[in-house]
């Protein structure tokens, strides 16, 4: 398997700058006072803006040179993992996060059930994916495919079915040209 991510790690965020942290501050229902996981966090590029709002942060990444950029740029917790096998224990966290990163999971149904795991019950769970509703977002899956990269895109109603399918309580969000939302919060 290529590491598409080690070899991007070093001009990552030159080449895609963080999204709106105030955006993420309203769907995380920030501030908390609790822990924060940027699960498939990568560098940190999102959820090193949103540290002033939370006790801890940790970023969970399966690509070590990623996460070696966000440790020194944001001197916060890193775990080397994947998404399907988090290193913590039930109920470990407040809030997470899944930055345009649940198509390139493994097991998509099985890092569901890790995260919904690994949740706090009154907790909640924030996953940003491209609208697959959208034809760039259809061109996006095809090249991923054709870099070799394991890509398995799903529909924002397909992540909220398997979330629901957990108890969670769910819903989608959109901003009606890329992105969406799927949030939801274990009772």
């Amino acid at each position: 398997m290529l590491d598409h991510f080690g070899f991007l790690a070093p001009f990552y965020e030159r080449f895609i700058p963080p999204p709106d942290g105030a955006r993420w501050k309203e769907l995380l229902d920030l501030p908390v006072n609790g822990r924060l996981l940027d699960a498939g966090g990568g560098t940190g590029r999102v959820s090193g803006q949103l540290r002033p709002f939370l006790h801890q942060l940790v970023i969970s990444d399966e690509s070590p040179k990623m996460l070696a950029q966000a440790r020194e740029k944001l001197h916060c917790c890193t775990a080397v993992a994947h998404a399907e096998t988090l290193p913590f224990p039930d109920a470990s966290f407040e809030r997470i996060m899944v930055v345009d990163a649940l198509h390139h999971f493994a097991h998509q149904r099985h890092a569901l059930a890790e995260l919904v795991r690994v949740l706090k019950p009154g907790g909640r769970l924030v996953i940003e994916e491209p609208d697959l509703h959208k034809f760039s977002v259809k061109l996006i899956a095809i090249a991923e495919k054709a870099a070799l990269m394991r890509s398995k895109f799903y529909t924002p109603e397909a992540i909220r079915d398997m979330l629901a399918a957990h108890g969670l309580q769910t819903k989608i969000e959109t901003d009606g040209r890329f992105a969406a939302w799927v949030i939801a919060e274990k009772l």
